[in-house]
């Protein structure tokens, strides 16, 4: 059986408008409204071409849906996204293997996290 691939993310807001603003600054996703009257549903293509993957944490923590999207630099993406509203909850770490990854919380209040692959060599 071939695994299915995680094409998708969701993220709820009370407003849309702030969250909007927010990842295009952060991310510069455009967004194409796809509501009709009375609901909000905008719909952007955000990473395109590389696509994105995913994975289950074991947690007593209690239970969330996330996304983590691939930067250039972790350190000025959490700069902007302060900058933009936005708080960072993890402050930029580097694992064993080289990736460098943090945490952080849209103006909604939805975490979210950003990486960067370790360098090739």
């Amino acid at each position: 059986m071939s695994s299915t691939p995680v094409t998708w993310f969701e993220i709820g807001s009370d407003r849309p408008d702030e969250a909007q603003r927010f990842y295009s600054e952060l991310f510069g996703w455009s967004f194409d409204e796809q509501g009709g009257p009375g609901l909000s549903y905008r719909q952007t293509t955000a990473g395109g071409e590389p696509g994105i993957g995913g994975a289950i944490r074991g947690t007593d923590d209690g239970n969330y849906a996330t996304f983590y999207a691939q930067v250039a630099d972790v350190a000025e993406t959490c700069r902007r996204a302060e900058e933009a509203g936005g708080a960072v909850l993890t402050a930029p770490m580097t694992t064993p293997a080289g990736l460098v990854r943090a945490t952080l919380r849209d103006p909604s209040g939805n975490l979210f996290g950003v990486f960067t692959p370790p360098a090739e060599g």
